[in-house]
Parts: C-alpha cells; structure tokens; sequence
C-alpha cells in the first residue's frame, strides 16, 4: 500500500463544505479548528481551510479536451475499486449530485481504459474519482 498523499483546499463556508465531504462522501472528521478541518478522504489526509470567498468568485477553472470531454483543471480525487467506484457514481445519482462530466468509461478498449466521474464541491474545487477495471493500467502507456 502507497503511503497517504496530503492535500489541502481553499473553501468558503467550512460547515457547508463538511457536511458535503461527510455526509455525501462519507469522509472521516479528524483535527478542528474553527479555521481547518482534517479529514479521512479514503485513506489520505484532506484539508479543507477556510478561504474568504471572493468578491467576483466565478469559476477559475482551466478545461482540457480529454476523450471528448472538457476536464477541468486543476482537480483532484481518488482511484477506487471498479465495484466501490460503481456503487459511488449510484450513491451520487441518487442524491441527484450535479457532474461536471456524468460517470462515464474513458478510452475505452484502448490502454488506460478507465471509469470516471467530475464533479465540483461547494466552494468550486473540481474532483473526480476513477477506477481500472485492471489497476496494472493506471500508469500504462
């Protein structure tokens, strides 16, 4: 098993942007502060900080053009078991979560086939969670 990565996220409202990450993506609360919350995001260490929303805070996101989709950039996420990546994109329908890019199968029956979904938090920040039905492809060329 890789070691956890780190990441940490500007967001606007922390209430509102912990009750996304825990509620919809059962992510795990850890240290608080009225100014930061660490959490449990599948097994890496996530923080979300609070952020002084912005007078004109229009999306900042950059697009690319990948497999017929405008990927926003930058994001960030997880790659997942292809039955857990399954059960989420359900779990997210069923919420009626809004996607950026709806779940989908990428490149497929080429290298690197893979599924994946886009979506955005509260405050903007763009994720997607992915799965190889082989992991061995996660780094094929």
């Amino acid at each position: 098993m890789p070691q956890p990565f780190h990441v940490a996220v500007p967001v606007y409202d922390l209430e509102e942007a912990r009750k996304f990450y825990v509620d919809l993506l059962d992510c795990k609360i850890g240290r608080t502060s009225n100014q930061w919350v660490d959490l449990d995001f599948f097994g890496h260490q996530f923080v979300l900080h609070l952020k002084s929303k912005p007078e004109n805070a229009e999306s900042k996101n950059h697009f690319n053009p990948v497999d017929g989709h405008d990927v926003p950039v930058p994001h960030y996420g997880v790659v997942l078991e292809w039955n857990v990546w399954e059960k989420l994109a359900e779990k997210f329908r069923s919420k009626n979560l809004k996607f950026e890019i709806e779940p989908c199968i990428r490149f497929k029956d080429q290298v690197g086939e893979q599924a994946t979904m886009f979506f955005f938090d509260p405050s903007g920040n763009a994720l997607e969670f992915k799965a190889f039905k082989d992991p061995s492809q996660l780094f094929a060329r």
